[in-house]
């Protein structure tokens, strides 16, 4: 498993990466190329999940966190409860609970931050629902262009979300994932798609100017953020 700490410093913070999801919570620390989970679901709050992330880092030591949250964020922290978790996550101090310096990002931005390679990158996350974001010449940007219309009063979300994957079978999400590909290139004008999230594993082609992510980026991505000082978030 590749982390990207070939680019790490022995003067660099040991961080541990925190990746939220509709199912798992995943944690790493910059030094212990180890993941761990613990399932998550419907039902965990964010201080559930504060409480699930310490048990697990038992034994750990590290200096500061990133967390990649399934949803909007704002000033550091979620602005909006998650769309698969339970409520009470907005406003929630993670600094206070971790008693670390802590870097809130959406979970996808966090993986495009772990796949950017420069210049003009679009990332899409094929996982629970559709996580975008976009780099810009190391300037980051998340993106929640998975809830725009798209066909027959759906949402791009509603065609390549693992629902729509469950409901409609595997050749027909691979036609739409190829077609919201299509027009989110020719509308946002990347100069390459990376697509990750777990359920990339079910394309077996990709489309056109796309290449394939690996979720393990999100890691990374969260060791990345306390130590590029290029990116701006």
């Amino acid at each position: 498993m590749t982390t990207r700490e070939d680019d790490a410093s022995p003067a660099d913070p040991v961080v541990l990466s925190i990746d939220v999801g509709g199912s798992h919570v995943k944690i790493m620390t910059s030094t212990h190329v180890e993941e761990r989970r613990v399932e998550s679901g419907p039902a965990m709050s964010a201080a559930q999940m504060a409480d699930a992330v310490r048990d697990l880092a038992r034994g750990w030591s590290y200096d500061v966190v990133s967390i990649g949250y399934p949803g909007p964020v704002r000033e550091n922290k979620p602005s909006r409860d998650p769309a698969h978790l339970a409520i009470g996550w907005v406003g929630y101090d993670f600094a206070d609970h971790f008693g670390k310096p802590v870097k809130v990002v959406n979970d996808a931005l966090m993986q495009a931050i772990g796949s950017y390679e420069g210049g003009r990158m679009l990332f899409l996350g094929l996982g629970t629902g559709l996580g975008t974001a976009m780099i810009l010449d190391n300037v980051c940007h998340p993106l929640e262009v998975g809830h725009l219309p798209f066909r027959k009063g759906g949402s791009f979300e509603d065609y390549v979300g693992e629902p729509a994957l469950e409901k409609r079978g595997k050749k027909k999400w691979r036609k739409a994932v190829a077609a919201v590909t299509e027009c989110l290139n020719a509308a946002l004008l990347p100069d390459y798609i990376v697509i990750g999230g777990g359920n990339v594993a079910h394309l077996s082609d990709l489309p056109g100017n796309s290449v394939r992510g690996d979720n393990t980026r999100a890691f990374a991505g969260g060791f990345r953020i306390w130590r590029d000082a290029q990116l701006r978030l």
